[in-house]
């Protein structure tokens, strides 16, 4: 694959090191996988300790003074003292890659003073990679359909328990995709066109969106909060709320539809 010549450093270290580690998901994926249980009954598989461990050791050795901050790895307070930050998702969907799903991805993104400027989403099941630096769009490699424009309603989607709750409605103002077990991967869809918007309960963590933002950032959509604030990174508490994304121009039509159906708040 040529490089890109708009590319940032950055970017084309983000890239090089999610394809490589995405050989490590694949080595796992639909084969023998360890997993256990860790706080919450979350579950964490051999996979992404091994796809944590690879992103860490490369990552700082090329960028020594940027603060790391992963869902697997224990938080270290010092990030919240440098300058840029790496935030990470191994596995962002780990129990559909358990499951054998293929959206799932690896999310890593760089922070500076709060908010995304390079971002990388490698679904690896998928062959399918979005790359994002701020200021120079949104760059598509691998297998990418042309989005289904044809739908009469604003197609979105959601956790399981918001698609049942958003399918339960009397009057349906949405077209309803299924369930999508990365929540990061789900956001980037509203990126690439093929959803018109999606919802995310509350309590996500950075490093399942902080890639996803910028990715949407860089292509003409939007990530709020339901309060239609932008998200904060590399925070002392790395929870977030609850979340809509949708393109610039649907974001009050779409935001307006989901707070009439009664499930912003």
């Amino acid at each position: 694959m040529a490089a890109n010549s708009n590319r940032t450093n950055d970017a084309d270290l983000l890239l090089a090191t999610a394809l490589e580690v995405g050989k490590i998901g694949l080595k796992y994926f639909k084969s023998k996988n360890e997993v256990r249980f860790k706080s919450g009954n979350s579950p964490v598989s051999q996979a992404d300790m091994e796809i944590d461990d690879f992103l860490r050791t490369t990552l700082i050795r090329h960028r020594p003074d940027y603060g790391w901050l992963s869902e697997e790895t224990e938080d270290n307070k010092e990030r919240l003292d440098c300058d840029r930050v790496l935030i990470a998702d191994p596995v962002d969907g780990t129990r559909g890659f358990i499951d054998g799903h293929n959206e799932c991805c690896i999310s890593i993104a760089i922070v500076e003073n709060g908010r995304p400027t390079e971002a990388i989403l490698h679904c690896p099941a998928l062959k399918q990679t979005f790359l994002a630096s701020k200021g120079n769009g949104l760059e598509l490699i691998g297998d990418f359909n042309s989005p289904d424009t044809a739908a009469d309603k604003p197609r979105v989607t959601g956790s399981k328990k918001l698609i049942e709750t958003i399918r339960a409605l009397p009057h349906q103002p949405f077209e309803v995709a299924d369930f999508i077990p990365s929540l990061a991967y789900r956001l980037a869809l509203v990126a690439s066109g093929e959803l018109d918007g999606a919802f995310a309960r509350g309590g996500a963590s950075e490093w399942d969106i902080a890639a996803a933002d910028l990715i949407l950032e860089e292509s003409e959509c939007k990530l709020t909060d339901t309060d239609k604030n932008v998200i904060e990174y590399n925070r002392l508490k790395v929870q977030v709320p609850a979340l809509i994304a949708t393109h610039n121009n649907r974001y009050e039509e779409i935001f307006a539809l989901a707070k009439q159906a009664g499930f912003l708040h």
